[in-house]
């Protein structure tokens, strides 16, 4: 957009340059040249009182030497106006009132006027556009902030109590079961605090929901639409919109009746809203969604399920968005001077035709003048045909009553046209309305020499009307964009915190909640082992939740595997551990730290294993890690699991690969990732991994799925 405004900015000097040189003046092409130093970056070097010494002498040189109009200083008044030499503008416009005629004093200010704003415009959208990520990376500090506050005040808290019970514990040994009772009660809370929080942050982003159903639906075989009308994050509202789509995405899948279905999120008027439409017809609608529709009129939208004319069923729900603001108001500055521009240039150019009407007819003249000024600044931003259409009007017929004085208004009605329409369409009708001009300044006999000059005029003031509501738009859409992309970045925050809480918090946590509940069974002497074991873990756990808060946080992965060695074995399970692996960059190492841990966690909470073997090695230009246990239900999936998801999502990050499932009763995830050598930047994409090694045991090929990374 910064190249947009620039090339806008260049053709309209480069117009106002035209006219000059149409007019015999070739020095208006140096003049020209001279004021791109102030429109581009590059050339910022060359600005100084020098340039505009040689600014002064060339436009000078033009009027005084070969007797160019003194509307030329406009350029020099503009350059001026950009410097802290603004003042010095006075003695140039009265310098133009005394050489020239009034018109062309008018001219001249209206064209510094112009060189000024547009220059500022340009400038304005440089600035928004490089505070973008500056934007964005404050967003993403504020929510940092915010998330590590939420967790000091209760996992942090939770975690401190946990210490202090279990240094009492080691303290006093005749209180340990007592002491041990309330740090279990406590840890089993935290555990809880961490996975609410994790789902708490993922669900307060539709898109994951969004995506999830897409890929719910799609293994169901239903097609499947889904248009996307809101910005992220919406906060609360977005939560309870992700239940709502889930519970009925699950009912349609379940009903398993659907051919299509249709997902669309809304956001007008600060409410957000979300409709879910299927082709198939439930027998009890209302009790399908259970007590939601009483959680989304408690938050005070509503929520209502009904059948189209065509028999579809539809969902839809709508809710107040309070989301919290990620980016500053709206700045209206860069609008401001727009339109006050604007306004400027439609009364001055309004002034230049009054001086060349008679005097019994300046009255009803200036009458509609004003009606056109007023049409421009309240409708030139828009497609409002009545307005054009009655611009049009008042650009024509007034020539029979105004003759020449009125050629000039028809670049009023250029400008409009090529903001209304498509290029394809303006660019004819705007060639078509500077032609006519010349076809009517032939008709009233006027000169070639002036009728060029009205031609190239018209087209100008088009351009000047267009380059000024365009570049103020072009600002609005970069802060647009900027608050868009602040948003992007908040909502990816809260991903990775969600992500960090489940996978490592959590397993931190259950750890915890493991051992100590050991501890408690052994008994005083037994359980110190224990205790101390605990300690080491609740630091950890205190890193992590630093980790989450966003604070750098490496994994080793010989201490997780160690870690995990211990916790399973403290849950009665066998476990092998074999690390084959080298050195490996501190990425890969903390991604595959945070798989493994994510493994022990569900072999500890979804399976009844009595051995697991944890396994590395180099293989394809990169690691692989494989966690495989024994005790697997006949069925992995589970619903709302998003453990899975954050493993593809991180090794995603470094191009590797993620396979999981169950076979004849045993569970295997396999995790690769490519490398360079320790502390090398990791390497692009290196093609599809090494297949994993597989057991030489016939094996039934149930429930095993690949999760790409975009391969």
């Amino acid at each position: 957009m910064t190249g947009l405004a620039r090339g806008i900015v260049t053709v309209v000097l480069a117009g106002f340059a035209a006219v000059y040189v149409f007019a015999g003046s070739p020095l208006a092409i140096v003049v020209f040249g001279l004021q791109l130093c102030y429109v581009f970056p590059s050339l910022r070097r060359f600005r100084g009182w020098w340039l505009l010494a040689v600014q002064a002498a060339a436009v000078y040189a033009a009027t005084l030497g070969s007797g160019t109009s003194v509307g030329i200083l406009g350029f020099l008044g503009g350059s001026l106006l950009l410097t802290p030499w603004w003042p010095l503008v006075l003695p140039v416009v009265l310098s133009a009132a005394l050489i020239g005629p009034a018109d062309s004093a008018i001219s001249m200010v209206l064209i510094s006027l112009v060189v000024y704003g547009l220059t500022r415009l340009t400038e304005r959208v440089d600035e928004v556009h490089a505070a973008r990520l500056a934007l964005a990376m404050a967003a993403v500090a504020q929510e940092r902030l915010r998330i590590a506050a939420g967790l000091s005040d209760g996992l942090g808290r939770g975690l401190a109590e946990i210490t202090r019970g279990v240094r009492l514990a080691l303290e006093e040994p005749d209180r340990v079961a007592e002491v041990l009772g309330e740090v279990v009660g406590t840890a089993r809370a935290c555990l809880a605090d961490a996975r609410n929080a994790a789902a708490g942050y993922r669900a307060m982003s539709l898109a994951p929901e969004v995506a999830t159903a897409r890929a719910m639906l799609a293994a169901a075989g239903v097609p499947v639409e889904v248009r996307i009308g809101h910005a992220e994050p919406l906060g609360p509202a977005g939560a309870l919109l992700a239940t709502v789509l889930r519970e009925a995405v699950t009912e349609i899948v379940r009903r398993g009746t659907a051919r299509t279905c249709l997902i669309e999120t809304v956001a007008e008027e600060g409410r957000a809203g979300l409709r879910v439409v299927s082709d198939d017809a439930p027998t009890a609608e209302d009790e399908n969604l259970g007590d939601l529709p009483a959680q989304v009129a408690a938050a005070g939208g509503t929520l209502s399920t009904g059948l189209t004319p065509e028999g579809r069923l539809v969902v839809d729900v709508m809710l107040p968005d309070v989301r919290r603001p990620v980016a500053a108001a709206e700045d209206r500055s860069a609008y401001g001077l727009s339109v006050a521009l604007l306004g400027a240039v439609l009364v001055g150019f309004s002034i230049k035709a009054l001086l060349a009407v008679p005097a019994d007819l300046a009255l009803p003249a200036a009458a509609c003048l004003a009606v056109i000024v007023v049409m421009q600044l309240r409708s030139v931003n828009g497609r409002h045909t009545v307005a054009l259409v009655l611009m049009a009007l008042l650009t024509y017929l007034p020539v029979a009553v105004f003759g020449r004085a009125w050629l000039g208004v028809a670049g009023f009605l250029a400008g409009p046209l090529l903001l209304a329409l498509p290029w394809a369409v303006a660019v004819p009708l705007v060639a078509c309305v500077t032609a006519s001009v010349g076809v009517m300044a032939v008709l009233l006999g006027l000169p070639l020499p002036l009728t060029v000059n009205y031609v190239v005029s018209t087209l100008v003031t088009g351009l000047v009307v267009y380059s000024l509501q365009r570049l103020a738009q072009l600002v609005k859409e970069l802060q647009a964009a900027r608050e868009e992309l602040a948003r992007s970045a908040v909502v990816e925050e809260r991903l990775r915190a969600a992500r960090d809480l489940h996978d490592l918090l959590g397993h931190s946590l259950a750890a915890i909640l493991l051992k100590c509940e050991l501890a408690r069974r052994l008994g005083p002497g037994p359980a110190r082992a224990e205790l101390e074991d605990v300690l080491t873990m609740t630091g950890r756990a205190e890193a992590d939740v630093r980790a989450v808060s966003g604070d750098a946080h490496g994994m080793s992965l010989a201490v997780e595997a160690e870690s995990a060695r211990s916790v399973l074995a403290a849950a009665g399970i066998e476990t092998a551990v074999d690390l084959a692996h080298g050195a490996l960059p501190a990425e890969v190492e903390t991604v595959l730290s945070a798989v493994l841990r994510e493994a022990v966690t569900n072999v500890l909470r979804h399976s009844a294993a009595g051995s697991c073997a944890i396994s590395t090695e180099p293989g394809g230009g990169g690691v692989r890690l494989r966690v495989r246990n024994d005790g697997a239900p006949p069925s992995t999936g589970r619903r709302g699991s998003s453990g899975i998801g954050n493993l593809t999502t991180r090794l995603a990050a470094l191009d590797g690969t993620l396979t999981a499932g169950a076979d004849d009763g045993w569970f295997e995830l396999d995790a690769w990732a490519p490398h360079g050598p320790a502390g090398a930047p990791l390497p692009g994409r290196t093609g599809r991994p090494p297949e994993p090694v597989r057991s030489s045991r016939p094996r039934r090929r149930c429930g095993r799925r690949r999760y790409g990374c975009g391969r």
